[in-house]
């Protein structure tokens, strides 16, 4: 099916309507999946609901960045700059658009600060240890970790986000309740009904990691097509797998719900960093695949500047339209920058 969907791809009409027949496939796919995590998440209640979503946007995040890395001659930034993007479109876009429509509707919309503490204690040391720090060791040379030190920081990063799961759904529950409650007051659905959902979730993330490989072919001929920076195929993914989460973040700022926003958002940064590093670091060692984590300098500066302004954001447990544009700002920057370095 690869095969003969590669050779159609070398006809002129097809090849350029194949890569949106697999996007609009991939798009429902993921549309999909999530849904029937949504409605998984509703009936556990927080925080695990929210935990189901981001474990399955995780998982179609990984299915995607690893079918690229291992399409044609590879990428091997695209675990780098896919991860970057996730954090500049949460924690900058999907953030701000949050607290700019949830302001613009309310006013002012609190939230737990302990939470937010909470995903920030584990999002910068995150962020520092896989993006920041391959460019000042020595034990490699360039933007790389040695093999040690691979297996060293996902190993560091699974254990750090473990302890955080714990925190978050038994030591330290409470912190990240959404305020009125949500689940577990429904009437005890039937076997059937209960079950249902977790298959079709299943379902449907074993359609997306399939419908990956050919994707991720089609996003690479895209790309260089239109002549577009390679760091956009990294915002291209994170876009295709934040888009359905994000709908349900912004949905919950209308309706005064920012604490589930935001453990929607900045849950879905730790996800992305805590699993995806191991698993394409893995990857890299088992199949010897070389693996760009550092990033360039002016990314470092954006980087910094984020996790910086998002400590003050979320330190006084109120946000307005200023909080934010203030963040919006800083997401058009970033877009701005790829395409002008």
């Amino acid at each position: 099916m690869l095969a003969f969907g590669a050779r159609l791809s070398t006809l002129p009409v097809l090849g350029s309507v194949l890569p949106i027949v697999e996007l609009t496939m991939l798009i429902l796919a993921v549309a999909v999946a999530v849904h029937h995590a949504e409605t998984i998440a509703h009936r556990l209640g927080e925080p695990y609901g929210t935990l189901v979503l981001t474990m399955a946007v995780t998982v179609i995040e990984c299915s995607l960045i690893l079918a690229v890395m291992l399409s044609g001659d590879g990428n091997a930034t695209l675990a780098r700059d896919t991860v970057f993007s996730v954090i500049m479109l949460v924690c900058n876009g999907l953030v701000g658009l949050c607290f700019l429509i949830g302001g613009l509707r309310w006013g002012e919309q609190t939230f737990r600060t302990t939470s937010a503490r909470a995903y920030l204690m584990v999002l910068v040391p995150f962020g520092v240890l896989t993006m920041v720090l391959p460019g000042f060791t020595t034990s490699a040379a360039g933007p790389f970790y040695s093999t040690a030190q691979i297996a060293f920081v996902s190993m560091v990063t699974l254990a750090l986000y473990g302890i955080f799961l714990y925190v978050q759904t038994v030591r330290h529950r409470g912190f990240f309740d959404v305020e009125g409650g949500e689940g577990g007051a429904e009437t005890e659905p039937s076997m059937a009904s209960a079950t249902m959902p977790y298959a079709l979730l299943g379902i449907a993330l074993i359609a997306i990691v399939l419908l990956a490989k050919s994707f991720a072919a089609s996003i690479a001929f895209a790309v260089a097509a239109i002549g577009a920076p390679p760091a956009i195929v990294g915002v291209l993914v994170a876009l295709l797998v934040l888009l359905p989460e994000s709908v349900a973040a912004i949905q919950a700022a209308r309706a005064d719900q920012l604490q589930r926003s935001i453990n929607l958002a900045l849950g879905s940064s730790l996800a992305t960093i805590g699993l995806t590093f191991p698993a394409v670091g893995a990857l890299s060692l088992v199949l010897g695949k070389p693996l760009v984590l550092a990033l360039g300098p002016t990314e470092m500066v954006l980087l910094v500047l984020t996790l910086v302004v998002s400590m003050v954001t979320f330190s006084g447990g109120r946000t307005n339209i200023l909080s934010g544009s203030v963040h919006l700002v800083l997401l058009a920057t970033f877009v701005f920058l790829i395409f002008v370095p």
